[in-house]
């Protein structure tokens, strides 16, 4: 979770964001805001009762060329008690259940191991999965719902129901339509089966066929993976780019690939799944920095160049920075300015996965980068994937056309996998070459317009109602904070009783007191859609008690950046 700047601004006045009591003097504090400043910058007061205030980025001298504005309210304390009670309580009443199915009081649906096995190798841990069957088992109809339609702006349930508390399910035969889709992550509103995207997609399937039944080296390299991989490149401002069957493979198979013995991984946090395993399996030392927070990752580059490798202190082959650039579950968006000042400053290189960002940030749909207005000479190795604004599968990395080279002989993602279907290599065609405008229309722009004013204004509406809500004010992740785990199942069943289909998270995905529901925006939302379901979400909040802000909420200040920021760093 991203810690609250403490930032002294050029005219002396102070303003806080604290987070969960963590302390505000050791959160990548910029210490100097004026150096670079060559003009007066506009007073900005942080009042107790109202911790809104919008602080621009200054305009003269800084990376920053737009506001920079996130927020992480705190905690209500009452509410993080109550939390931990309940996970208390639910703990309990698991070891008692436990007990029981100990002694066959009570059926128990998990796998076990057979009486005969005992003495072997365990397969299943037992305390392992102690969360799976006692927390987890109480609100599991709210994932796994299986929809039978086109997963756009709305979407058809298939309407299930459980006669064991959850362990099975069985379908009613009744489907639940037009409920609102705030889950999926349609970004542009590509998931749709009309119009250009469909209509392409559907005379490659005809030519092409479905499969392509071999590897990019040996026949299954066709001219419509080149076609897309040129414009990938085009579209990213970069040399060159190549694809993947799939997002998570991107990652985790490139990787390794990039990296090795004697490299140093340094990554945030909160970092993706897939980047983890990634990192892992690369066998390289891997060292973590707190979310967003440059104060803690220039303290690691500067022990790396110092120290070296453990023991032999040698000097590390290779230093790569892993980042995200929209956080899927925070809706934070990483400060690429100050990470690739920092790169340049250490000689470091940088991995930006752009899974979120791409197509969903920037006035022209090409990402964080775009967002930022930034070079992407800047950024070594780009990724992202094509299954969110682009409304297909798979993933691409970008960069110079040596890098690029490299992967094509060395990663297992590139050497073993099956080449991307033909129908879905179509669908991002057509769907980037709407966003550029290379098809003769505004739709593409339109579209990333409309994300944007879609995203501040339901988030400004949510903030208004009382909810507490994470993130960057433009990004279209939207995480609703619910805390307690008997929230977590309430809501969103709940909400679907209402025709609202949301995603809630909790625990271990999320820390222990921080469950919350995800809203994902997307540009094929309309007005009165949105309208819909913030009344709703109104609603059941007041149902369930959501509404926790004391609106003091304090964003994070959006700030230059000046050559003697980060000095004096205290361990």
């Amino acid at each position: 979770m991203t810690e609250s700047p403490a930032t002294e601004p050029a005219n002396g006045k102070v303003c806080q964001r604290v987070k969960n009591g963590l302390k505000p003097e050791r959160n990548g504090l910029v210490k100097s805001l004026h150096h670079r400043c060559h003009e007066p910058q506009p007073e900005h007061h942080c009042h107790p009762e109202e911790e809104e205030e919008v602080l621009a980025a200054s305009q003269h001298g800084g990376l920053y060329k737009r506001p920079f504005v996130e927020s992480f309210e705190e905690t209500p304390m009452l509410v993080a008690v109550l939390t931990y009670m309940g996970y208390g309580i639910l703990t309990i009443f698991g070891y008692l259940r436990d007990f029981l199915r100990h002694w066959k009081i009570e059926r128990c649906h998990i796998a076990r191991e057979k009486e005969e096995q005992r003495d072997f190798v365990p397969l299943y841990q037992d305390f392992e999965n102690f969360y799976t069957r006692n927390l987890y088992m109480r609100i599991r109809d709210n994932w796994n719902r299986p929809i039978c339609s086109v997963p756009g702006a709305k979407m058809d349930l298939m309407e299930r129901a459980s006669r064991d508390y959850n362990w099975t399910f069985e379908y009613t035969g009744r489907v639940v339509h037009n409920v609102i889709n705030l889950g999926s992550y349609n970004y542009l509103g590509f998931a749709e089966n009309t119009g250009p995207c469909a209509e392409s997609a559907a005379e490659v399937t005809m030519k092409y066929g479905v499969g392509v039944a071999s590897t990019r080296q040996e026949t299954g390299n066709l001219d419509r993976h080149e076609e897309m991989e040129k414009l990938v490149a085009k579209f990213l401002g970069v040399e060159s780019a190549m694809a993947f069957g799939m997002g998570f493979a991107t990652n985790s198979m490139n990787i390794p690939a990039l990296a090795g013995k004697g490299c140093l991984i340094l990554s945030d946090e909160l970092n993706h799944a897939s980047l983890v395993l990634g990192a892992r399996l690369s066998g390289s030392t891997i060292r973590v920095f707190k979310h967003n927070n440059m104060q803690s990752l220039e303290k690691l580059l500067r022990e790396a160049i110092v120290h070296g490798q453990p023991r032999t202190h040698r000097p590390w082959k290779k230093i790569l920075i892993v980042v995200e650039g929209i956080y899927s579950m925070e809706g934070s968006i990483v400060r690429l300015p100050e990470v690739i000042a920092l790169k340049k400053r250490y000689r470091a290189y940088l991995y930006l996965d752009e899974a979120h960002s791409i197509g969903a940030l920037g006035p022209r749909g090409r990402g964080v980068v775009d967002y930022f207005g930034l070079n992407p000479c800047d950024v070594d190795v780009m990724m992202g994937t094509f299954t969110k604004s682009f409304g297909a599968a798979g993933g691409y990395i970008a960069g110079k056309k040596e890098l690029i080279e490299y992967l094509r002989s060395h990663s297992h993602s590139a050497v073993y996998a099956t080449s991307m279907s033909p129908p879905v290599v179509e669908q991002i065609i057509t769907s980037m070459k709407c966003i550029m405008g290379e098809d003769g229309t505004t739709l593409g722009c339109e579209r990333v317009r409309q994300l944007a004013e879609n995203t501040v204004y339901f988030r400004k509406r949510l903030r208004e109602m009382g909810f507490i809500i994470y993130g960057n004010n433009d990004s279209p992740v939207v995480p609703m904070m619910l805390y307690m785990p008997a929230k977590i199942g309430a809501f969103g069943r709940e909400m679907l009783k209402r025709n609202i289909g949301v995603v809630v998270v909790g625990f271990p995905a999320t820390p222990i007191i921080e469950s919350r529901a995800r809203f994902c925006i997307s540009a094929a939302h309309t007005k009165d859609m949105l309208d819909r379901a913030l009344s709703v979400i109104g609603e059941v909040g007041d149902l369930l008690q959501l509404k926790y802000s004391r609106h003091r909420i304090q964003p994070s200040l959006a700030r230059p950046f000046d050559d003697n920021v980060y000095e004096d760093i205290d361990d």
